[in-house]
Parts: C-alpha cells; structure tokens; sequence
C-alpha cells in the first residue's frame, strides 16, 4: 500500500516514536495538537490505523482496554499494570527462553503468530501500595495516590 507522507502523518510519527509509553490516540492527539493545533483527533485515529496497517507502527489491543499505539516495531513484549493501565515494554534476557519456547511452539502447531500480554503491577503502583502500608493514612486518600500516579506520557 503506498502512501503520500503528509505533513500531519509525519509529526504523528514523530511525536509517538519519541515515546515509550504507548500512548492511546488520544493522548497521542494532546501531544499532535502542541505542533499542529488545526489537527482534528479522526486525523490522527485514521492515520494510525494507516500508520499501523502498514506496519510503521504497531496497534496494542490489550485486554479490556483501549488501543494504544507503539513507534517501535522491534520484536518485544509489554507488561500491562491493572492498577494504573500503564503499558511498559519488556526487555532482557529472561523473555529470550519464552520466546524461544513460543517459536517452537508455532513450529509444531503450525500456528503463524502469538500475542502475548503479561500483565502485573508496575513498578510506580508497587511504590505507591508499599507507600501506603507503612503510611495507612494515605489509603483513603485518593489525592495522595493521583500526586503519583503517571498519566502514561513520558518523554525520552
């Protein structure tokens, strides 16, 4: 499928590629919105769907969550945090024996592909809950976890 590079395509490249947070389309437009402010959020979502249809980008369909989007197409693996939906990429030597068994594992199914989404608590809500067993006060205090709780934009 070819495609022209529009102007607004490329920043949207640009601006996600700068991430590693796996913005949803609409976080990503907030961001789009600070370079183009004339952009509209269905130009975004349909050069995403575009952007990932011709796998410059990859589409996150987590579980029970909304799409995010990732600028890096490099084989690798995410972690999902229930606790605050952040989505991080996984990286080292222990996902290369599960790799390993789930390449063999399609060899001899005869399966093409796999997803694959571990999902555990991050490291910013494992802070946050031991914070709040040493200061009990700040279990019903949902001002005190929102100070720490990332919205998921960070910038490299």
């Amino acid at each position: 499928m070819k495609m022209s590079n529009t102007q607004q395509r490329r920043v949207i490249l640009e601006e996600l590629r700068k991430l590693d947070t796996h913005p949803t389309a609409d976080e990503l437009y907030d961001l789009v919105r600070q370079r183009l402010p004339q952009i509209s959020l269905g130009t975004v979502y349909r050069n995403l769907e575009l952007l990932s249809a011709t796998s410059q980008i990859l589409k996150l369909q987590l579980t029970g969550t909304q799409k995010r989007f990732d600028g890096n197409t490099a084989l690798h693996y995410h972690r999902r945090c229930p606790c605050c939906g952040r989505v991080s990429d996984l990286k080292g030597e222990e996902m290369a024996e599960v790799e390993r068994v789930l390449n063999e594992l399609l060899r001899k199914t005869g399966c093409r592909s796999y997803t694959l989404e571990l999902c555990g608590v991050c490291p910013a809500c494992r802070k946050q809950q031991s914070s709040s067993r040493e200061n009990p006060e700040n279990i019903n205090n949902p001002k005190s976890h929102q100070e720490n709780k990332n919205d998921g934009i960070e910038r490299q």
